[in-house]
Order: structure tokens, then sequence, then C-alpha cells
């Protein structure tokens, strides 16, 4: 880390190389921009990894309100439908911005968008670039505008541990790199950092993504919201590589159905089938899985034989494992994918710490309530990248700080995963959340490899508890009924770890 560096007081801070910190930094252009990025810019973001696209009404039978409907329905309950109309009537606008940043979408020989579809959706609406690569296309065309941005300076190797904060307000960034840690003295900084996929056993992101924008906003007092919805994608590729290759919905949008090794398309009886909600089909697998049964994604007549051409990367990925998907079944199974939770934010990706954005999945904006619609993830990135740029370029640029640098443990959530995955997996019992809630307890509370994820994962786990119905993506096999009035959450990590020392004393006078 060169003294140069250290000197950009006041500049704003990006935390996180994905979709939305990269679309941030360039939104902010031509206001100097410091980027952070835990490892080479784009080499181990989820944004890279996804395949199913970015949802936008840009069909002529489509319109805003509809791609609204659709989501809010997908919500169940708990979408904030102001900011989600908001977010979507701006998204086909988003993705023009996008195609004028150099990403090449996918088009049909007139020159028109194609659109796909995908589940809980009601029109085409998906713009997909690369067929199922369209993260690594967004991700290529925005990392090679970073890096000709002369605004956007981009520190890689470098991570973000905890942020300085005074009366509630940002003064600057404690970070750790290859040489010794450092202090960036700044007021205003971006979360960027993506999901938790890192903390189960089972996950379509990569495993580095372990919820550290949430740690690093929890332990500066910051609000968090929908903790307890976390969405697993019904189509993992089911065999020993771990992250786990995700089969895209679009797949199933072009007619594949799911059977089990009998042959029998056991979802038949569910309204849309193949193509329910996510949260729907994954529970139902779950639940033919754990009566003994495999289950697999049938694509051998549809697709069929433009599987490879219209799928390659999962095509790829199926024949690393032997498997043909033109002629082959492909065995799948349910795997962490996406966080509905996050840093509570205003419609602008404004918290609550003064001088704290976040943006991406680290964010609740309240747009996927309980279980997010296919490919609006990328779409609420892009959108809210714009909101957040106009936010911090009107904010001021703080106070000047100085702070001697500390070493901070680098995160580690390995020992957490078997607690994580048992408890916070696609169904739930009180039992567990409290086995997991008395573990991660001590260890959120030391200064060690696990403590912030335990702390993350205590979090997640105390709002799963104290959500006793299921809804959406959180379901409890001991409240199984949908509560009448809907709620959202918001959880401090104080308050978590309060209520955590009351089920704490609570079990232990259960004892005597």
């Amino acid at each position: 880390m060169s003294a140069d560096v250290r000197s950009f007081f006041g500049r704003p801070i990006v935390i996180g190389g994905g979709i939305a910190g990269l679309l941030t930094a360039l939104h902010l252009a031509p206001e100097p921009v410091l980027i952070l990025s835990r490892t080479p810019l784009g080499s181990d973001a989820s944004s890279a990894w996804a395949q199913g696209g970015l949802a936008a009404s840009l069909g002529i039978d489509d319109h805003p309100a509809l791609h609204l409907a659709d989501t809010l329905a997908a919500g169940d309950g708990l979408c904030e439908a102001e900011v989600a109309s908001r977010i979507l009537h701006a998204a086909p606008d988003a993705i023009e911005t996008l195609a004028t940043v150099g990403v090449r979408f996918d088009r049909t020989p007139e020159g028109a968008l194609r659109l796909g579809l995908e589940a809980a959706h009601g029109r085409r609406r998906i713009v997909h670039a690369g067929g199922d690569g369209s993260g690594q296309e967004v991700m290529r065309a925005l990392v090679k505008a970073v890096r000709s941005a002369p605004s956007i300076t981009v520190v890689e190797g470098v991570e973000a541990r905890r942020l300085a904060v005074d009366d509630n307000t940002v003064r600057g960034v404690w970070a750790n790199c290859s040489m010794n840690p450092v202090f960036l003295g700044t007021g205003r900084v971006i979360l960027a950092t993506g999901g938790i996929g890192g903390l189960f056993l089972d996950t379509t992101n990569p495993s580095g993504s372990c919820g550290q924008g949430l740690a690093l906003a929890a332990r500066a007092g910051a609000v968090l919201s929908d903790l307890e919805f976390i969405q697993f994608h019904p189509t993992a590729l089911d065999g020993p590589d771990r992250p786990m290759p995700l089969i895209s919905e679009a797949v199933r949008g072009e007619g594949a159905t799911i059977v089990d090794e009998t042959g029998q398309r056991f979802l038949e009886d569910l309204q849309d089938a193949e193509l329910a909600p996510r949260d729907v089909v994954a529970r139902a697998i779950w639940k033919h899985l754990s009566n003994g049964h495999r289950v697999f994604l049938d694509g051998r007549e549809k697709p069929g034989p433009t599987f490879e051409r219209q799928f390659p990367t999962i095509a790829s990925a199926c024949r690393r494992a032997g498997i043909d998907p033109a002629h082959d079944l492909i065995p799948i199974r349910p795997a962490q994918h996406y966080h509905m939770g996050g840093v509570s934010v205003d419609p602008d990706g404004r918290s609550s710490v003064a001088g704290l954005w976040a943006c991406g999945e680290v964010a609740s904006t309240g747009l996927h309530g309980a279980n997010r619609l296919a490919s609006n993830s990328l779409t609420e990135a892009v959108v809210c990248a714009r909101f957040v740029a106009n936010s911090v370029a009107g904010s001021p640029i703080g106070v000047r700080t100085r702070s001697k640098a500390r070493e901070m443990p680098v995160p580690n959530p390995l020992s957490l995963r078997p607690v994580l995955s048992r408890a916070l997996g696609v169904k739930r019992h009180g039992e567990f959340l409290r086995d997991a809630v008395s573990t991660l307890l001590p260890l959120a509370e030391l200064h060690h490899a696990a403590s912030d994820p335990a702390a993350v994962g205590l979090m997640i786990a105390v709002a799963a508890l104290l959500r006793e119905e299921s809804r959406g993506a959180h379901f409890r096999t001991d409240f199984p009924d949908r509560a009448v009035v809907a709620r959202r959450s918001s959880l401090t990590l104080d308050e978590a770890l309060a209520t955590a020392r009351e089920f704490a004393c609570s079990s232990t006078l259960e004892e005597f």
C-alpha cells in the first residue's frame, strides 16, 4: 500500500469490485473515487457468475407495472412497493446505459434485444449476454471502463476490516493488505461486497462471499433488515464441486422439466409447475430428496439439440461432470444462492449510519421482499448504482481523521458452515436455530478469524428465530403458517447479541 493512497482523504471509497461497486464508481465520474477489491478486479465477484441476466420491461407486450406485479407476488407481502416501482421503472434505461458502456447483449437478427422467460415472470423480459454468461459479459465491459476511467483508482488485494465511526458518522476505513494494515480517512463509504454464500456448505456463490460487508455495517452500528430471507436456488448441479455450478432458471424457461429417478414430473401439482417461484420449487425438490428420491433437470427435448448453443456455460459445467445435457438427465439439488436481506437502506442507498451507503446484494432496499424474483438482482444493482452515486455526490466529504492502522484477522467461515447450513437451510426449526445461536454467540464476541462470520450468522439466526411464521424463502417447520400481517424485520448487532444472551439464559434456566 503506497503512501499516496493514504492521502486520498475525502474521496468516496467503494468496497467491493462487482457490478454494483464498479457502476457506482463510474456514475460518480468525474469525481475521484477509490475502489478497494479483495481480489484482482472481477476475479471473485458473484456478479461474474450470474447466468440469468437482467429483468426489465422491454417487450412490446410488457410494462413496468406488470414487472412490478410479478415482483410483488414473488416477494410474498414484504416488498416495499414504492421502492420496487421506482427501481423497475428505471430498469429499461439502465439496460441501455450498460449497452452504452459496451455490454454486448444478445440480439435478434433484426438487432432488437432478445428477451428470455424465467420462473414467475408473466412476460419475456430477461436480457442476456452470451447466452448464460450475462454476468461475465457485464463485468468484462465494466472492468474495462473502470480501468480506463481517470477518476477511478483501483486498489487490489486489499480487504476492509472495520469502519471508523464517531457519533454515528463514518470517519474512515481500516484495511489489511499484503504489506501492512492501513487507515483510509473518508466520510463517504459505499458497501458493494455481495452476499453470504461462503457461510454455507452448498452454495452457488464464490467461497469468499462470506458476508464481510454485513459485518462491516453491523460492527459500525448500522441497522440490518430481512436477514432471515435467504434464497436457495432449486437447480444447482448435484455433484462434488463446491461452489456448486448453477443451472439457470432460463433453462426451465425454455421448456426443461424437473423429474425424479422414475421419470415422474412431481411438480405438476404446483401452480406454474417448474416455473413457480424459487422458494416453492426449492422446497418441493427438498421434500422429494428428503423422501429418498433423486431429482433431475430434463432438457433432452427442450432445449434439446440447442442446449449448448443457448447455455454454453451450463453445458461446459455438465461436460466436466460427465453429462451431455442434450442427451442425459442433469442431477440437481437446491443450494444457497442469494440473500434478500442486508444493510437497511433508504431509496438512495443510505444506511442508518451517516456517510455509509450500500448497493447490490449487501443492501436491503425492499425490492425483493421475502423471495427475489428471478433476474431482479443484477437489475437492482445497475439501477441503484446510479441512485447511490447521485446521493454520494451530493453529500459532504466529512472531517479529516487520523487513526493508527489496526491489524485484524482474515475472516474464515469454514468452521461455521455446518452449523449455519443445518440451521438456516431450505427448511428451519426453532431447536436448530437456538443451537446455532448458542454456538455462534461466544465466537461473535471474540477477536478471532471466525468472529465476523459468526456475528453475521448470529444476526441471521436470531432474525430467523424471531420470525415465527413461514413466508417466502423463510420456512419454519414449527411455524408452518403465514402470519396475517406482513412485517419486515430490522436488527442491529447489539440487539442480536442481547437477544442471543437472553436465549442462552432462558436455556440455562430450563435445565434446572
